[in-house]
């Protein structure tokens, strides 16, 4: 297990079943959360989520959330509430010998990690792509949060997976950039809204990552892959760790008087 001090709590992490969201779910299991893996379709790449975090001394269940149409967040939460109510006599007998809530129904970390990419000029953009994106980035986050705060214990934390398209100007990328640059408002306006209740909310806003939805081009053109770590000022490209360990420390008590914040997690790209 980590040290960040996470056990007793329970996490949602969207899109957790590979790249970032797998890095994040690995990371808090080690920490000591109870991690709800949701999914959209590979069944298959989740439960191995949840198999790797229970070898590693870890809880964790998988819950099939495929967000970006309406009722979506319902949806969610219902999968949420079935798969805790499996859990609920492993986390009482984890919780029996110190002081929380761990056996209540409930989530301590809401960790909003799934998105769609759209490298796509404003020439050439579609009404459908331009609706697309916005459902999954911008409005699944926005009614998870709303459908997920009656479940928020107070103290808990809300993360908001950003990017860096949201600073730095990419017009090949500029309905992207634009969903993560209304993910940073919400957040600053959850991190207003939620403050009475000591619970924090933050943006995580990563660069190019080596995950496998950049693997044709990073992985399969050592050009392209020496430009794309030109980028950062730290001279490599991020890996899924590098967004995790951010995402832990956000989720932890060390965090506690951090809110309303995008981090950036781009090795100082843009500069």
């Amino acid at each position: 297990m980590g040290g960040r001090g996470l056990e007793g709590k329970i996490a949602l992490v969207t899109g957790g079943s590979r790249g970032i969201g797998r890095a994040i779910a690995h990371r808090l299991g080690r920490d000591g959360a109870t991690v709800a893996v949701a999914y959209a379709r590979d069944a298959e790449a989740a439960h191995a989520v949840v198999a790797r975090i229970r070898q590693d001394g870890g809880r964790a269940f998988a819950l099939h959330a495929e967000l970006g149409r309406h009722g979506d967040a319902v949806a969610l939460w219902a999968a949420f509430d079935a798969g805790l109510a499996e859990h609920r006599a492993g986390l009482a007998e984890h919780a029996a010998g110190s002081a929380g809530h761990a056996a209540e129904p409930g989530v301590d970390i809401i960790v909003n990690n799934a998105g769609i990419g759209l490298g796509t000029a404003l020439a050439t953009l579609t009404e459908e792509q331009f609706d697309e994106v916005f459902a999954v980035n911008v409005r699944a986050p926005f009614f998870v949060v709303q459908q997920g705060l009656p479940r928020l214990r107070d103290g808990g934390r809300i993360i908001n997976i950003s990017s860096g398209a949201a600073r730095i100007a990419m017009p090949e990328l500029i309905a992207y950039g634009a969903t993560k640059g209304a993910l940073d408002t919400f957040t600053l306006n959850l991190a207003k809204e939620l403050g009475p209740r000591g619970i924090t909310v933050n943006s995580v806003a990563p660069g190019i990552i080596d995950t496998d939805v950049n693997a044709d081009w990073l992985r399969g053109d050592p050009a392209a892959a020496a430009q794309a770590a030109g980028v950062a000022a730290l001279g490599r490209v991020g890996q899924p760790e590098d967004v995790a360990d951010v995402v832990a420390f956000l989720a932890s008590d060390d965090a506690r008087w951090v809110t309303g914040r995008v981090v950036d997690v781009t090795g100082g790209s843009g500069l």
